[in-house]
Formats: structure tokens, C-alpha cells, sequence
């Protein structure tokens, strides 16, 4: 023996391979060694944290008068089909808040009773949750 190595007498000697139990397959012998995730989740949670949302905008009573008027005339003039953008406040599924979304397009029809607004591409709008109304329409206003 080598002062300083130890295992001199046995490096040199053959691999032992058992005549048992089968070998481990090389992929198997390599997963293994893959890293490991002690908190699974905790990345997606993370980025659901960090994710912004909005609060919802009250509007005064002004502003609310005239949000009335303007779907006032949206409903008496819908038979002509008017192009309608709709800004209206979306709640996250998730967390509070939420976010404001934008539609353009055409209303194929109020629904005051449940309070909808729904348009011809299929989007429903709640009118509670509305923060603007633009349209030619409006021009007089």
C-alpha cells in the first residue's frame, strides 16, 4: 500500500456485475440523480402573487347619470346596430381585484332584467360593472 492511497490493492480490480438481479437501465440509473423539487407549486404560487390586479373604479353620481343616458339611447337606438366600445371591469377568478377590459363591436341585445349587456360576437358584459360607453351615438352629449 501507497502511503496516501488507500485503496491501491482494489482500484485495478474488475467491476462486480451481478449474475442475480438485472442491471438498472441507464435512464433510470440517471433520473436518480435529477434535482428535486421539495415544494411543488411553489413557483406557479409565486408568480400568482406577483401577478397585478386592479380595483374597481365607483363611479360618482354624475358620472353614473350620464353612463344611464347613454345606454338610454344605446337601447332606443339598437335597431340600427351602432358600433359600441364597452369599457367594463372584469374580477379576477383568483384574487380581489381584477382588471378593465375593452370590447368593440355591435349589442345584439339588453338584458335589464339580469342586467347583461351581450354582444353579437358572444362577450356578455355586466352593466353593473361598465365604466364607459363611446359610440358615434354619443356625439350630442
Amino acid at each position: 500500500m501507497i502511503k496516501g492511497f488507500p485503496y491501491e490493492d482494489i482500484i485495478h480490480l474488475p467491476h462486480h456485475v451481478s449474475s442475480t438481479r438485472p442491471q438498472m437501465p441507464m435512464q433510470d440509473r440517471a433520473a436518480q440523480f435529477s434535482p428535486f423539487a421539495a415544494l411543488t407549486g411553489f413557483d406557479a404560487a409565486i408568480k400568482e402573487a406577483r401577478r397585478l390586479t386592479e380595483e374597481k373604479i365607483e363611479l360618482d353620481e354624475e358620472a353614473l347619470n350620464l353612463l344611464n343616458r347613454k345606454l338610454q339611447m344605446l337601447v332606443d337606438r339598437l335597431d340600427e346596430q351602432p358600433e359600441v366600445r364597452f369599457t367594463y371591469f372584469k374580477p379576477d377568478e383568483k384574487k380581489s381585484g381584477g382588471a378593465y377590459m375593452t370590447v368593440t363591436g355591435k349589442v345584439k341585445k339588453v338584458d335589464d332584467f339580469k342586467r347583461w349587456i351581450v354582444m353579437q360576437n358572444g362577450v356578455k358584459i355586466p352593466m353593473d360593472d361598465i365604466l364607459d360607453i363611446e359610440s358615434e351615438l354619443f356625439t350630442l352629449l
